[in-house]
């Protein structure tokens, strides 16, 4: 049994509903927790619409290897094409971190997938929604989730704002 803690992103189509849909899924796969729903400014050079986010945390049999495959599924139920890097997507679904069911956590230089997550120390729009679900978050060879928070520039955090569907 191993613990993943996924982020996910959808900023084409009805965003809500397809995180939504995301989500339930996951929640197949084994004892989940998830945030609210995130509205943040796009990251990266590519003009294009606001992101909702949200952070799910899932308890299921698949290794490190094996999540990263149910991201690409649940992608690929989206409607996910990669013709753009960091372009607009119907659902982009990035494993932050993994541990193992000792709860060691698992690490990996391979590139098609590193553990943990390359850039997630520096993406509030990972923190906000991970540290909302589990306030005690430590994202491995970074630290605590909080203190990561409290690096970030203030009105990048600030910009992480959880979205109401009625406005």
């Amino acid at each position: 049994m191993t613990r993943v803690v996924l982020s996910l992103g959808a900023n084409l189509g009805d965003r809500a509903a397809t995180l939504r849909t995301a989500l339930a899924a996951l929640a197949a796969d084994g004892p989940l927790v998830h945030s609210d729903l995130y509205e943040t400014p796009p990251w990266g050079p590519v003009e294009q619409p606001p992101y909702l986010n949200a952070v799910a945390v899932v308890e299921g049999d698949r290794d490190a290897a094996g999540w990263l495959a149910r991201a690409h599924e649940l992608e690929q139920g989206a409607g996910r094409t990669r013709e753009v890097r960091w372009g607009a997507r119907t659902l982009d679904v990035d494993v932050v971190a993994v541990r193992a069911d000792d709860g060691a956590p698992v690490t990996s230089a391979d590139p098609r997938l590193t553990l943990p997550h390359p850039r997630a120390h520096e993406r509030a729009f990972v923190l906000v929604p991970w540290l909302a679900v589990d306030p005690d978050a430590e994202l491995p060879g970074h630290g605590r989730v909080d203190a990561l928070l409290a690096g970030l520039d203030p009105a990048d955090v600030a910009a992480v704002r959880r979205w109401d569907a009625e406005g």
